[in-house]
């Protein structure tokens, strides 16, 4: 049976597109494809794969681990050097979450709140 869809892209909400956009560029390597006040999105070169950001004027950060506000979702990447991708990613903005359940990755939060994960390359 074919597919109902296909995928499109991934949208986080936030209070500013714009920076939260810059945030993840930097991190990912994707360039802004389209933008306005309130939707910026981001789009792999040829691949079809893409992330976008939402204006939510009273958008509030999910809390985690916990289940008051839950994440929902979160995203993982994939580093090479996880020491220097978290120092990298830091220096963007992102924050080291208290919270660490793992070994194998490392939580971090982005300038908006949400959670997000650094993973080590198989």
């Amino acid at each position: 049976m074919p597919p109902i869809a296909t995928m499109r892209a991934v949208v986080l909400d936030c209070p500013d597109p714009r920076a939260l956009a810059r945030f993840y560029s930097a991190v990912i390597g994707w360039p802004v494809t389209y933008e306005d006040d309130d939707w910026v999105t981001l789009a792999e070169d040829g691949a079809g794969y893409r992330i976008s950001f939402q204006r939510v004027e009273d958008h509030r950060p999910p809390v985690w681990p916990g289940s008051a506000h839950p994440q929902q979702f979160h995203l993982d990447v994939t580093v090479v050097n996880r020491a220097e991708a978290g120092r990298q990613v830091e220096a963007l903005g992102a924050q080291k979450h208290a919270h660490q359940p793992g070994k194998d990755f490392t939580v971090y939060t982005d300038p908006a709140g949400h959670p997000f994960c650094l993973v080590d390359a198989d």
